[in-house]
Protein backbone atom coordinates (compact mmCIF):
# COMPACT_ATOMS: atom_id res chain seq x y z
CA UNK A 1 0.00 0.00 0.00
CA UNK A 2 2.68 2.63 1.08
CA UNK A 3 4.73 2.12 -2.70
CA UNK A 4 1.08 2.68 -4.12
CA UNK A 5 0.64 5.58 -2.10
CA UNK A 6 4.11 7.21 -3.26
CA UNK A 7 3.83 6.14 -7.03
CA UNK A 8 0.21 7.69 -7.13
CA UNK A 9 1.44 10.84 -5.08
CA UNK A 10 4.55 11.07 -7.69
CA UNK A 11 2.12 10.77 -10.59
CA UNK A 12 0.24 13.88 -9.08
CA UNK A 13 3.76 15.61 -8.37
CA UNK A 14 4.27 15.02 -12.44
CA UNK A 15 1.37 16.27 -13.46
CA UNK A 16 1.61 19.25 -11.23
CA UNK A 17 4.94 19.77 -13.11
CA UNK A 18 3.96 19.55 -16.69
CA UNK A 19 1.22 21.90 -16.22
CA UNK A 20 3.25 24.82 -14.95
CA UNK A 21 6.27 23.91 -17.34
CA UNK A 22 5.60 21.55 -19.93
CA UNK A 23 8.75 22.14 -22.01
CA UNK A 24 11.25 21.85 -19.23
CA UNK A 25 9.17 19.24 -17.55
CA UNK A 26 10.15 16.79 -20.55
CA UNK A 27 13.24 16.77 -18.94
CA UNK A 28 12.16 14.87 -15.77
CA UNK A 29 10.42 11.97 -17.72
CA UNK A 30 12.26 9.12 -19.02
CA UNK A 31 11.90 6.20 -21.03
CA UNK A 32 9.13 5.74 -23.28
CA UNK A 33 7.37 8.68 -21.62
CA UNK A 34 10.00 11.06 -22.59
CA UNK A 35 9.69 9.95 -26.21
CA UNK A 36 6.15 10.45 -26.29
CA UNK A 37 6.42 13.67 -25.32
CA UNK A 38 9.09 14.93 -27.36
CA UNK A 39 7.46 13.06 -30.45
CA UNK A 40 3.94 13.42 -29.96
CA UNK A 41 3.12 10.08 -30.85
CA UNK A 42 2.95 5.93 -29.58
CA UNK A 43 4.03 3.47 -31.67
CA UNK A 44 1.26 0.65 -31.24
CA UNK A 45 2.42 -3.09 -32.88
CA UNK A 46 -0.53 -4.46 -33.74
CA UNK A 47 -1.13 -7.92 -35.59
CA UNK A 48 -3.24 -9.12 -38.74
CA UNK A 49 -5.00 -12.06 -38.16
CA UNK A 50 -5.34 -12.36 -33.96
CA UNK A 51 -9.06 -12.37 -34.16
CA UNK A 52 -10.65 -10.61 -31.41
CA UNK A 53 -7.40 -9.09 -30.03
CA UNK A 54 -5.77 -7.19 -32.97
CA UNK A 55 -6.70 -7.56 -36.28
CA UNK A 56 -7.58 -5.18 -39.38
CA UNK A 57 -10.75 -4.42 -40.77
CA UNK A 58 -11.65 -4.22 -44.60
CA UNK A 59 -10.66 -1.16 -44.51
CA UNK A 60 -7.05 -1.85 -43.33
CA UNK A 61 -7.85 -0.09 -39.33
CA UNK A 62 -6.73 -1.69 -37.02
CA UNK A 63 -9.23 -3.34 -34.20
CA UNK A 64 -9.61 -5.70 -30.85
CA UNK A 65 -9.76 -6.24 -27.39
CA UNK A 66 -6.07 -5.30 -26.82
CA UNK A 67 -6.15 -2.37 -29.49
CA UNK A 68 -8.81 -0.97 -27.07
CA UNK A 69 -6.82 -1.75 -24.02
CA UNK A 70 -3.81 0.03 -25.34
CA UNK A 71 -5.49 2.73 -26.71
CA UNK A 72 -6.32 3.34 -22.61
CA UNK A 73 -2.55 3.41 -21.71
CA UNK A 74 -2.09 5.69 -24.47
CA UNK A 75 -4.74 7.80 -23.13
CA UNK A 76 -3.12 7.51 -19.91
CA UNK A 77 0.54 8.12 -21.36
CA UNK A 78 -0.98 11.54 -22.53
CA UNK A 79 -2.38 12.95 -19.74
CA UNK A 80 1.08 11.88 -17.59
CA UNK A 81 3.17 13.69 -20.31
CA UNK A 82 0.66 16.65 -20.57
CA UNK A 83 0.29 16.07 -24.55
CA UNK A 84 -3.01 16.41 -25.29
CA UNK A 85 -3.97 14.80 -28.82
CA UNK A 86 -0.93 12.51 -28.81
CA UNK A 87 -1.14 10.50 -31.58
CA UNK A 88 -1.00 6.65 -32.17
CA UNK A 89 1.01 5.18 -35.33
CA UNK A 90 -0.09 1.64 -36.25
CA UNK A 91 3.16 -0.38 -37.02
CA UNK A 92 1.53 -4.14 -38.06
CA UNK A 93 4.11 -6.96 -36.56
CA UNK A 94 4.25 -10.46 -36.72
CA UNK A 95 4.44 -13.35 -34.73
CA UNK A 96 8.45 -13.63 -35.21
CA UNK A 97 8.78 -9.73 -35.48
CA UNK A 98 7.07 -8.78 -32.37
CA UNK A 99 9.48 -9.17 -29.79
CA UNK A 100 12.62 -7.37 -31.80
CA UNK A 101 10.05 -4.33 -33.22
CA UNK A 102 9.93 -3.91 -29.20
CA UNK A 103 13.43 -4.47 -28.54
CA UNK A 104 14.41 -2.51 -30.80
CA UNK A 105 12.34 0.96 -30.26
CA UNK A 106 10.39 0.31 -33.65
CA UNK A 107 7.41 0.07 -30.91
CA UNK A 108 6.38 1.44 -27.97
CA UNK A 109 3.85 -1.05 -27.38
CA UNK A 110 2.78 -4.55 -28.73
CA UNK A 111 -1.12 -5.17 -28.84
CA UNK A 112 -1.58 -8.69 -29.60
CA UNK A 113 -2.12 -11.86 -28.60
CA UNK A 114 1.23 -12.40 -27.11
CA UNK A 115 1.94 -15.36 -24.40
CA UNK A 116 4.15 -13.89 -21.20
CA UNK A 117 6.24 -16.52 -19.99
CA UNK A 118 9.87 -16.16 -17.86
CA UNK A 119 11.88 -16.55 -21.13
CA UNK A 120 10.16 -13.76 -22.56
CA UNK A 121 10.72 -11.55 -19.39
CA UNK A 122 14.12 -11.64 -20.04
CA UNK A 123 14.19 -9.56 -22.93
CA UNK A 124 10.94 -7.87 -22.87
CA UNK A 125 8.16 -6.44 -20.03
CA UNK A 126 4.63 -7.30 -19.77
CA UNK A 127 1.33 -5.48 -18.51
CA UNK A 128 -0.85 -7.34 -16.13
CA UNK A 129 -2.95 -11.07 -18.03
CA UNK A 130 -5.62 -9.56 -20.08
CA UNK A 131 -6.28 -13.23 -21.28
CA UNK A 132 -5.79 -16.76 -20.42
CA UNK A 133 -5.90 -19.12 -23.59
CA UNK A 134 -4.37 -22.76 -24.15
CA UNK A 135 -2.76 -24.11 -27.50
CA UNK A 136 -5.36 -26.49 -28.94
CA UNK A 137 -5.64 -28.26 -32.56
CA UNK A 138 -8.35 -26.76 -35.10
CA UNK A 139 -8.68 -29.57 -37.83
CA UNK A 140 -11.78 -30.08 -40.36
CA UNK A 141 -14.46 -32.10 -38.73
CA UNK A 142 -14.77 -34.73 -41.59
CA UNK A 143 -10.68 -35.43 -41.10
CA UNK A 144 -10.98 -38.28 -39.03
CA UNK A 145 -8.81 -36.56 -36.77
CA UNK A 146 -10.06 -36.44 -32.86
CA UNK A 147 -7.32 -35.96 -30.46
CA UNK A 148 -3.47 -34.87 -30.65
CA UNK A 149 -2.72 -38.89 -30.71
CA UNK A 150 -4.04 -39.46 -34.48
CA UNK A 151 -1.59 -36.76 -35.71
CA UNK A 152 1.17 -39.81 -36.20
CA UNK A 153 1.59 -39.67 -40.62
CA UNK A 154 0.11 -35.97 -40.22
CA UNK A 155 0.83 -32.61 -41.22
CA UNK A 156 0.27 -29.87 -38.37
CA UNK A 157 0.74 -25.88 -39.38
CA UNK A 158 1.73 -23.58 -36.23
CA UNK A 159 2.54 -19.36 -37.00
CA UNK A 160 6.25 -18.74 -36.80
CA UNK A 161 7.32 -17.38 -33.90
CA UNK A 162 4.88 -18.46 -30.83
CA UNK A 163 5.00 -20.60 -28.26
CA UNK A 164 2.57 -23.20 -29.55
CA UNK A 165 5.33 -24.60 -31.52
CA UNK A 166 7.33 -25.75 -28.83
CA UNK A 167 4.69 -26.76 -26.77
CA UNK A 168 3.71 -29.24 -29.87
CA UNK A 169 6.91 -30.42 -30.20
CA UNK A 170 7.55 -31.12 -26.83
CA UNK A 171 3.85 -33.01 -26.81
CA UNK A 172 4.76 -34.65 -29.84
CA UNK A 173 8.17 -36.10 -28.49
CA UNK A 174 6.22 -36.79 -25.08
CA UNK A 175 4.02 -38.86 -26.88
CA UNK A 176 6.60 -40.35 -29.45
CA UNK A 177 3.87 -39.27 -31.92
CA UNK A 178 6.27 -39.05 -35.58
CA UNK A 179 4.12 -36.10 -37.27
CA UNK A 180 5.09 -33.12 -39.78
CA UNK A 181 5.29 -29.97 -38.49
CA UNK A 182 4.80 -26.82 -40.93
CA UNK A 183 5.17 -23.25 -40.32
CA UNK A 184 3.25 -19.91 -41.30
CA UNK A 185 4.19 -16.43 -41.65
CA UNK A 186 1.11 -15.61 -40.09
CA UNK A 187 -2.31 -17.64 -38.69
CA UNK A 188 -4.45 -15.95 -41.21
CA UNK A 189 -1.97 -18.29 -43.40
CA UNK A 190 -1.55 -21.11 -41.36
CA UNK A 191 -5.11 -21.37 -41.18
CA UNK A 192 -5.55 -21.19 -44.97
CA UNK A 193 -2.88 -24.62 -45.38
CA UNK A 194 -5.46 -26.42 -43.29
CA UNK A 195 -8.43 -24.96 -46.07
CA UNK A 196 -6.89 -26.06 -49.08
CA UNK A 197 -5.38 -29.21 -47.37
CA UNK A 198 -1.96 -28.54 -47.13
CA UNK A 199 -1.91 -29.60 -43.37
CA UNK A 200 -4.28 -31.33 -40.91
CA UNK A 201 -4.41 -29.90 -38.28
CA UNK A 202 -3.49 -25.84 -37.18
CA UNK A 203 -1.95 -25.65 -33.47
CA UNK A 204 -2.15 -22.13 -31.82
CA UNK A 205 -4.27 -20.77 -28.64
CA UNK A 206 -8.26 -21.97 -28.69
CA UNK A 207 -9.35 -18.70 -28.33
CA UNK A 208 -7.36 -17.82 -31.91
CA UNK A 209 -8.94 -20.14 -33.34
CA UNK A 210 -12.38 -19.36 -32.43
CA UNK A 211 -12.28 -16.72 -33.92
CA UNK A 212 -10.59 -17.34 -37.59
CA UNK A 213 -13.46 -20.44 -37.26
CA UNK A 214 -16.03 -17.69 -36.59
CA UNK A 215 -14.86 -15.18 -39.63
CA UNK A 216 -15.78 -18.58 -41.65
CA UNK A 217 -19.32 -17.67 -41.21
CA UNK A 218 -21.57 -20.35 -42.96
CA UNK A 219 -18.94 -22.39 -43.33
CA UNK A 220 -17.28 -22.59 -40.19
CA UNK A 221 -19.16 -25.85 -39.34
CA UNK A 222 -16.95 -27.69 -41.73
CA UNK A 223 -14.20 -27.46 -38.30
CA UNK A 224 -13.73 -28.50 -35.27
CA UNK A 225 -11.29 -27.10 -32.53
CA UNK A 226 -10.45 -30.22 -30.48
CA UNK A 227 -11.20 -30.07 -26.63
CA UNK A 228 -7.22 -31.41 -25.16
CA UNK A 229 -5.38 -28.20 -24.14
CA UNK A 230 -1.23 -28.39 -25.05
CA UNK A 231 -0.42 -25.75 -23.75
CA UNK A 232 -1.25 -22.56 -21.03
CA UNK A 233 -1.19 -19.19 -22.79
CA UNK A 234 -2.03 -16.15 -20.58
CA UNK A 235 -1.87 -13.24 -22.38
CA UNK A 236 -0.43 -9.63 -21.86
CA UNK A 237 0.23 -6.03 -23.61
CA UNK A 238 4.45 -6.56 -24.32
CA UNK A 239 6.54 -2.88 -24.25
CA UNK A 240 10.06 -2.55 -23.28
CA UNK A 241 12.02 -3.63 -20.03
CA UNK A 242 14.07 -1.44 -17.99
CA UNK A 243 10.72 1.31 -18.02
CA UNK A 244 9.94 1.75 -14.91
CA UNK A 245 7.92 4.63 -14.94
CA UNK A 246 5.66 3.28 -18.28
CA UNK A 247 5.17 -0.29 -16.24
CA UNK A 248 3.92 2.10 -13.10
CA UNK A 249 1.60 3.59 -15.67
CA UNK A 250 0.48 0.74 -17.51
CA UNK A 251 -0.05 -0.95 -13.90
CA UNK A 252 -2.07 1.88 -13.13
CA UNK A 253 -4.10 1.35 -16.00
CA UNK A 254 -5.54 -1.62 -15.43
CA UNK A 255 -6.33 -1.10 -11.81
CA UNK A 256 -8.54 2.16 -13.77
CA UNK A 257 -9.98 0.01 -16.00
CA UNK A 258 -11.00 -2.82 -13.35
CA UNK A 259 -12.20 -0.45 -10.52
CA UNK A 260 -14.38 1.71 -13.28
CA UNK A 261 -15.48 -1.78 -14.78
CA UNK A 262 -14.67 -0.88 -18.48
CA UNK A 263 -12.27 -3.89 -18.08
CA UNK A 264 -15.19 -6.18 -17.98
CA UNK A 265 -17.03 -4.50 -20.18
CA UNK A 266 -14.16 -4.35 -22.76
CA UNK A 267 -13.66 -7.76 -22.28
CA UNK A 268 -17.42 -8.34 -22.72
CA UNK A 269 -17.65 -6.19 -26.10
CA UNK A 270 -15.33 -8.60 -28.05
CA UNK A 271 -15.86 -11.86 -26.39
CA UNK A 272 -19.81 -11.86 -25.85
CA UNK A 273 -21.05 -9.54 -28.16
CA UNK A 274 -20.80 -9.13 -31.90
CA UNK A 275 -18.12 -8.56 -33.50
CA UNK A 276 -17.43 -6.06 -36.49
CA UNK A 277 -18.12 -8.79 -39.07
CA UNK A 278 -21.56 -9.64 -37.12
CA UNK A 279 -20.03 -13.22 -35.57
CA UNK A 280 -20.31 -13.89 -31.96
CA UNK A 281 -17.61 -15.64 -30.04
CA UNK A 282 -19.65 -16.48 -26.93
CA UNK A 283 -16.42 -17.17 -24.90
CA UNK A 284 -17.48 -16.15 -21.07
CA UNK A 285 -14.87 -14.94 -18.98
CA UNK A 286 -12.84 -17.80 -17.26
CA UNK A 287 -12.84 -17.89 -13.32
CA UNK A 288 -8.89 -17.59 -13.37
CA UNK A 289 -9.33 -14.14 -15.91
CA UNK A 290 -11.99 -12.76 -13.55
CA UNK A 291 -10.04 -13.41 -10.36
CA UNK A 292 -6.81 -12.21 -11.76
CA UNK A 293 -9.33 -9.41 -12.81
CA UNK A 294 -10.85 -8.98 -9.33
CA UNK A 295 -7.14 -8.86 -7.78
CA UNK A 296 -6.81 -5.74 -9.90
CA UNK A 297 -9.88 -4.08 -8.49
CA UNK A 298 -12.30 -5.21 -10.50
CA UNK A 299 -15.77 -4.92 -8.28
CA UNK A 300 -17.51 -8.66 -7.40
Amino acid sequence: MRRGTARWAAAGALALVLQAAPAAAIEVLTGTLKKAAETGEVVIGHRSSSVPFSYTEKDGRPVGYAIDLCQEIVDDIAKATGREGLRIRYEPVTAESRIPAVTSGQVDLECGSTTTNAERRRSVAFSPITFISATKLLVKRDSGLRSYRDLGGRRVVVTSGTTNEPALRAMLAKSGIAAEILTARDHAESFALVKDGRADAFATDDVLLYGLKAGEGAASGAYTVLPEKLSFEPYAIMFRRDDPDLAALISDTFRRLAASRELRWTYDKWFLKRLPNGERLDIPMSEDLRTSFLAMGLPD
